[in-house]
């Protein structure tokens, strides 16, 4: 496995973005495209990204979805601004924006005004609902886990409890990716662009789908999924001896036999009413106190090496921070190491899961400065050394 030669050319190489975005959702849209090698420009205001300086839970934010990313401040209120601004989006194939609904189209920066002068231009809008009665409210990631039923699914009965990761962000920001995509491959075959969005409150929907359908099938009200009936009979974590945990599942009649007979469950393996994963299910009283006994006298080291060995699913309960040295990662190319601009120190952090002919996506520009690259933007533009020193006296780029 090795990462891709950033001299070669990536999937989206020639693809030029320019990115209206800020905390999660937007700038996730943007660096899915950035690292498979979009030229992405990301427009930041004069004072810089406000998720730049986000401490707490926040502070994590940009350091992880804005690599391979270039950095433009603008002063979107002067008209030098918005001029600038126009030009890099005449030139772009896509737009990525996630503000508040009307912010864009204030500033002149509609779909309808845009794809005027670029009806080749892909404008993806990441909002927090899609077109209906919700459209004009505000939301956020923890806001449609509530109302979406995710959070209902993951705390425990009457305890709504958000998800621990931004995940419908994210997943908001994969989709807006995805209809990008696809409207990149239709504008193949017409010529033009369109307008595209994605939404929180949807994607939650789609995310907790699969529980929507279970009650459909079963006819039974939900039950959160920490205490929901699970679908098999061993789908547990268990107490090891030296005080650890790992969760071990055994998901079919086979996985079944190899249990039984890596762990000295004779009995169990012999039992002709424990052969379908149904009928262990409807057992679970009797035979869970013997098999938590079982793995809870071997260390963890020794659990997880008998599991290794049968190709049973387990796995050892982690933390996020314990993923910085995790080995199969380390040793696949899945963590990217980016330097950390405010403290000048370095992280290796998760690069995209995609693995193409072999090869994983890696980082070619660092987490960019604020206004690192207006200076290049500009001339590009056809700008002057002159006119650019103007612009910048004047506040108008940084």
């Amino acid at each position: 496995m090795s990462e891709l030669d950033p001299s070669k050319n990536l999937p989206l190489s020639g693809i030029r973005v320019v990115e209206f975005t800020h905390m999660v959702m937007g700038p996730s849209a943007g660096l899915v495209l950035a690292d498979l090698g979009a030229e992405v420009i990301k427009i930041e205001p004069i004072k810089g990204d406000n998720t730049r300086r986000l401490k707490g839970s926040g502070a994590g934010y940009f350091p992880m979805y804005n690599r391979n990313k270039q950095s433009l401040c603008l002063d979107l209120k002067d008209e030098a601004g918005k001029k600038i601004a126009r030009q890099l989006i005449d030139k772009a194939d896509v737009l990525i924006e996630n503000f508040r609904p009307g912010a864009m189209d204030k500033l002149g920066f509609s779909y309808e005004q845009l794809c005027l002068s670029n009806p080749r231009l892909i404008y993806c809008s990441l909002k927090g609902f899609l077109d209906g009665p919700y459209q004009h409210r505000t939301a956020l990631d923890e806001v449609t886990q509530m109302m979406g039923g995710l959070a209902y699914m993951t705390g425990l009965p009457g305890k709504p409890m958000r998800a621990g990761s931004s995940v419908i962000d994210i997943t908001g920001g994969m989709f807006g990716a995805i209809a990008i995509l696809a409207a990149l491959e239709e504008r193949h075959r017409t010529g033009t662009g369109q307008l595209v969005k994605s939404s929180l409150f949807e994607s939650t929907a789609f995310m907790v789908g699969q529980h929507m359908a279970q009650q459909a099938v079963s006819g039974n009200p939900l039950q959160p999924m920490s205490v929901r009936t699970s679908a098999w009979a061993v789908y547990d974590i268990f107490e090891t001896c030296d005080g650890e945990q790992v969760f071990v599942g055994v998901v079919s009649d086979t996985q079944w036999k190899i249990f039984c007979q890596s762990f000295d469950l004779l009995e169990f393996a012999q039992d002709v009413t424990l052969e379908l994963n149904n009928e262990r299910v409807a057992q679970r009283d009797r035979i869970m106190p013997v098999i938590r006994e079982r793995l809870g006298a071997m260390t963890k080291p020794e659990l997880m090496d008998k599991l290794d060995k049968t190709g049973l699913p387990f796995a050892p309960i982690a933390s996020p921070s314990d993923l910085f040295d995790d080995p199969h990662l380390n040793a696949g190319g899945g963590l990217v190491e980016i330097n950390l601009p405010n403290n000048g120190g370095k992280a290796r952090l998760p690069g995209l899961p995609i693995d193409l002919s072999g090869r994983r996506l890696g980082l070619r520009q660092d987490l960019p400065t604020e206004g690192e690259h207006s200076h290049a933007a500009l001339l590009s533009l056809g700008y002057s050394e002159v006119q650019i020193e103007a612009l910048r006296s004047a506040g108008v780029v940084r």
